[in-house]
């Protein structure tokens, strides 16, 4: 940087300092980092879980409910959510514990007794589909076991008429499973169920026959299923059904298809799709699937309720209209804990709930160490591009969050939003320099030096647009850094990925960071 650069930017700097008084975010009342579903009047608005949950697979299991989401390349994954309305939720544990590959949409099942998770993953192979099984919700889960399956995704199971269990696949395809669910039994078969072909004139990303997810009622098999995309245009990705007497066919198709679908991009959720029905706590019907809020696509796909109602020939009848307002919540269940706070000390390891590694290797978790002084994390890589950083999803649309940092070693640490090693943005400390991360690369041009051993950063998202400060004194004065950065682009129609734009702590080089205080407040304004 020339001088005559680095003494504009030390101007900027000391002009932007925050008033007297100004403070990092501070916790809240409730809690952080999720927007409440359940309104408190026997209503709820959507969605149920906020930020990028995509793809729910959601089994009752007596009064309770569980419910687990695609986590991509996010480890651990598969991380399983409790409720016993359907409104509230809390995440309890993260069922998958080893790197297998980027984790799809997922199917969650109970048999004999017995839960399955069965998991599809792409791999640098190619895509397949893997089993997990446990005695209990809360584990332990077993191995990932690998089903051969190349080529596929998005399973379904269904038990047939005929006792036998079945994996029901993309594109139409089944295969017969052992009367274990732990491996397949017999060929792949193509042509096993037939998506609904929607008008050719429609708005789409593509075809895409995905997502099949089957249950049995009242002498009929039902296949909900997915077409159209699951991202791109806001009018892509819809939820068709079928129905079957026999899970061997044929398959007809719902008169009412698509039973869910966005018309309008004036509507407050986009590409709604892939939908998994569920009996609720009183006997009546609903349906969890996913959508993009309005002009936040950087939040991902967010998980959303629906109620459903059934015709007299037994078809069913979606009832929430657009989701854009309140609707009445299920009755007959117990409204518990929602969420989980995001703020932490970082005293005791809670790994995968909420933070987990990006792109991690077999033994990512050694790098971190947790304990009454914060959490430390030793370097990996050159950037943040490339340092596999702690994420935590979050899902508010206006944030602020701030964190200590102290830096050791040759390294660099700091605080970013992190979509992929595509797109970040971020601020980072080195021993001796400040660096800035925007348009998902270092700019080399800002770097400032800096004595920074320990610096309080802080972050507010307000609308896409970043604001950060700085404290070297504890938070006693505060510097605000000159750019503000715009990151609305940061999503799935310009990165690919299918996730979100999430916080990050990261750790790049050859030293070790502590991060303590993370504190996280959501935005009303």
């Amino acid at each position: 940087m020339s001088v005559s650069r680095r003494h504009a930017l030390q101007l900027a700097l000391a002009a932007t300092a925050a008033p007297a008084g100004a403070a990092p975010a501070r916790p809240g009342t409730g809690l952080e980092g999720q927007r409440r579903a359940d309104l408190g009047d026997g209503r709820y608005l959507n969605p149920i879980v906020a930020g990028d949950h995509a793809d729910p697979t959601v089994l009752k299991d007596g009064r309770d409910y569980w419910m687990t989401f695609s986590s991509f390349q996010s480890y651990p994954g598969a991380v399983l959510w409790h409720s016993t309305d359907l409104v509230n939720w809390t995440p309890v544990t993260a069922a998958l514990q080893q790197n297998i590959g980027t984790v799809w949409a997922m199917d969650l099942v109970k048999h004999e007794g017995r839960y399955y998770l069965y998991i599809p993953v792409l791999q640098a192979q190619g895509t397949g589909v893997y089993v997990i099984h446990a005695d209990d919700m809360r584990g332990p889960w077993s191995a990932p076991i690998d089903l051969k399956l190349p080529g596929c995704i998005d399973p379904g199971h269904v038990v047939g008429e005929d006792g036998r269990r079945y994996l029901f696949l993309n594109g139409g395809r089944r295969v017969r499973l052992t009367d274990d669910g732990l491996a397949t039994d017999g060929p792949l078969e193509a042509n096993a169920w037939q998506p609904w072909p929607y008008p050719a004139d429609w708005v789409v990303e593509m075809a895409a026959p995905e997502g099949p997810k089957l249950l049995r009622r009242d002498g009929w098999f039902y296949l909900v299923s997915a077409v159209g995309g699951t991202a791109g245009p806001p009018t892509s990705h819809m939820v068709t059904v079928a129905r079957s007497r026999s899970v061997h066919g044929p398959w007809h198709h719902c008169p009412h298809n698509p039973i869910v679908r966005t018309k309008s991009a004036d509507e407050p959720w986009w590409s709604r799709g892939h939908a998994s029905f569920v009996e609720g706590p009183a006997g009546d019907w609903w349906m969890v699937y996913h959508g993009y809020e309005n002009g936040f696509r950087t939040l991902g796909r967010q998980a959303l309720l629906e109620p459903l109602s059934w015709t007299k020939d037994g078809w069913p009848l979606a009832m929430g209209g657009t989701l854009a307002r309140p609707l009445p919540a299920p009755r007959g269940g117990r409204a518990g804990p929602a969420g989980l706070p995001l703020s932490d000390d970082f005293s005791r390891a809670r790994l995968g709930l909420p933070w987990r590694f990006h792109a991690p290797g077999p033994d990512e978790a050694s790098r971190l160490t947790w304990g009454p002084d914060g959490l430390r994390m030793r370097g990996k890589g050159r950037t943040l591009a490339d340092c596999s950083p702690l994420l935590c999803i979050n899902g508010d649309r206006r944030y602020e969050c701030s964190v200590d940092v102290d830096v050791t070693g040759d390294g660099h640490a700091g605080l970013a939003l992190f979509y992929d090693e595509r797109g970040h943005a971020g601020l980072g400390f080195s021993r001796s320099e400040m660096l800035t991360y925007g348009y998902g690369q270092e700019q080399t041009w800002m770097r400032e030096p800096r004595e920074a051993r320990r610096v309080r950063i802080h972050l507010v998202n307000r609308d896409h647009v970043l604001t950060w400060r700085t404290s070297h004194d504890g938070g006693a004065t505060w510097v605000q850094h000159p750019w503000q950065m715009e990151v609305s682009g940061f999503h799935h129609n310009v990165f690919g990925g299918f996730v979100s734009l999430r916080i990050a702590l990261f750790s790049a080089g050859d030293g070790e960071a502590r991060f303590h205080h993370f504190v996280y407040r959501g935005l009303t304004a």
